[in-house]
């Protein structure tokens, strides 16, 4: 038993270690997941959930890696929902990680509050489970924290903890990271966000990330990033039209290789550039 208890340790620090599972979205590992003050999607209900509220427009994604690093057995898949109200912005998110002898899946609640379109508070309840065949499922709840600011017009500060509560499974202090993110992002045009974040394991050393996002004509987005401990490059492409934004990324590791992911976001609503509706709603322009 105590074998397989250290296997199963094991297997959770490789998952979080190399795949950034708890951070979703092809347009946010094209930017090697440096966008913590830009979060301006529905998967930001993983990533940051303050920044739910700067969108008022509902919107559903679904984000798929069959095979990270060429191994099926890390396959996952995340789905989102967010829904605008008159009071905050709530969301629903899933995930599903693994195969038949070891597997994850998580609900998430997220609900994000906008004060004078300047400052947006966030909150995320997670609900985790893991199963090993013939051992049973063992679940854990935890919460994620966020806020976000405008200084300007272009420019926007973040920060997210998540699992703030610092849960564990079978009393093993911290095989459920405690992430906190700090970052900022700037519009230089707006078709072109710059976007940089230091993101602190508290088991590890401070990764370093950086990420551009530019929307080279009207309905296409080249994006790169890179970013250190561990050290990735990250780029990607976004296909935006009508309600369907299509993202595809990939990324590299240092010992695994690349890996390939994608995702697609349907908004209804959104009649032009996402950055310019978010702009428009907020009064930004």
């Amino acid at each position: 038993m105590k074998i397989l208890f250290f296997a199963f340790i094991i297997i959770l620090q490789f998952h979080f270690t190399v795949s950034a599972q708890y951070n979703p979205g092809a347009k946010q590992i094209a930017l090697s997941n440096s966008d913590v003050a830009l979060s301006n999607d529905v998967f930001s209900v993983f990533n940051n959930p303050a920044g739910l509220s700067q969108i008022n427009w509902r919107e559903i994604g679904v984000y798929y890696s069959p095979a990270p690093f060429g191994i099926s057995e890390m396959a996952n898949g995340y789905m989102a929902y967010l829904e605008p109200t008159s009071f905050g912005a709530f969301a629903l998110g899933g995930m599903t990680y693994g195969f038949e002898l070891f597997s994850e899946s998580k609900l998430k609640l997220g609900y994000s509050y906008n004060y004078q379109n300047k400052f947006f508070g966030g909150l995320a309840f997670n609900y985790h489970t893991y199963s090993i065949q013939n051992y049973g499922n063992q679940g854990v709840f935890y919460l994620d924290l966020g806020g976000l600011t405008y200084i300007t017009n272009d420019l926007r500060l973040g920060f997210v903890v998540h699992n703030i509560n610092r849960a564990s499974l079978a009393n093993v202090d911290d095989q459920i990271p405690t992430v906190i993110n700090l970052g900022a992002s700037y519009d230089l045009l707006n078709m072109l966000s710059i976007n940089f974040a230091v993101e602190k394991d508290i088991r590890y050393n401070p990764s370093i990330q950086f990420g551009v996002d530019y929307e080279i004509i009207e309905y296409l987005s080249l994006r790169t990033g890179f970013s250190n401990q561990p050290s990735r490059y990250s780029a990607g492409v976004g296909i935006n039209f009508s309600i369907f934004s299509l993202d595809y990324a990939f990324f590299s590791h240092h010992d695994l290789g690349l890996t390939h992911q994608a995702g697609i976001i349907i908004s209804f609503g959104k009649d032009m550039s996402r950055t310019k509706m978010i702009k428009k709603y907020l009064g930004l322009n």
